[in-house]
């Protein structure tokens, strides 16, 4: 599925690496500060987001004190540590991004979280100089499934977008890298289990874990 394109991109949280956990975590933590229960639909609001979108959502639902700028901080420093030191890269992701390199694709990444964070693990998973180019949603006007965030990809890695193979575990991920003009590809996560059908039935490709590349 990748042979023919010239660029691969990947988001990161569910994706390249197992950290969706942490984000639980950090909510129950975050808003248990403000004597708040997490809702039981907070993570599927929040699917797709930005992390800018994230926080001011955040600051609306909770009518949180914080200016959406503080709340990243904040979420930030909560989930540094973590995304340092127990947040692993999936089954096959460095084998897989070594073998694009060798081929001499152009590797990126498109990602709803803040750009600390995908440096952050990225770095600390030994795997951070394998990709050219690397973007938040941040950056563009909306989150997924707008493609914004994968057409700034393409368009920094200079590559049209129907040479481009994306790489995303959530239905508005793959949502977004249909809408950019892109092949896409839906990687397995459990916390998505659910979803797993649609999933499979919007992307062009569909795999469990990255070692079906390298076997």
């Amino acid at each position: 599925m990748w042979k023919d394109k010239k660029a691969v991109i990947f988001d990161l949280d569910g994706t390249l690496v197992d950290s969706l956990w942490v984000w639980k975590d950090i909510d129950i933590a975050f808003l248990g500060k403000y004597g708040l229960t997490l809702p039981e639909d907070l993570q599927k609001q929040l699917d797709g987001m930005s992390f800018y979108e994230t926080a001011v959502y955040m600051k609306q639902r909770f009518q949180l004190p914080e200016t959406p700028e503080e709340l990243m901080h904040i979420w930030n420093e909560m989930a540094e540590e973590t995304y340092r030191t127990k947040v692993p890269l999936k089954l096959g992701v460095k084998s897989f991004l070594l073998q694009l390199k060798a081929a001499g694709k152009k590797i990126g990444i498109a990602s709803s979280n803040s750009i600390f964070l995908i440096e952050t693990t990225l770095r600390a998973n030994g795997v951070l100089d394998l990709f050219d180019v690397i973007h938040s949603a941040n950056e563009v006007a909306a989150g997924k499934p707008e493609p914004d965030i994968y057409l700034l990809v393409a368009e920094d890695l200079q590559v049209s977008p129907s040479d481009c193979l994306v790489f995303e575990d959530i239905l508005q991920g793959v949502e977004a890298g249909n809408r950019a003009g892109m092949t896409t590809c839906a990687v397995y996560d459990k916390h998505f289990h659910g979803d797993e059908a649609e999933i499979r039935n919007l992307a062009n490709y569909y795999i469990k874990d990255y070692t079906c590349f390298t076997e």
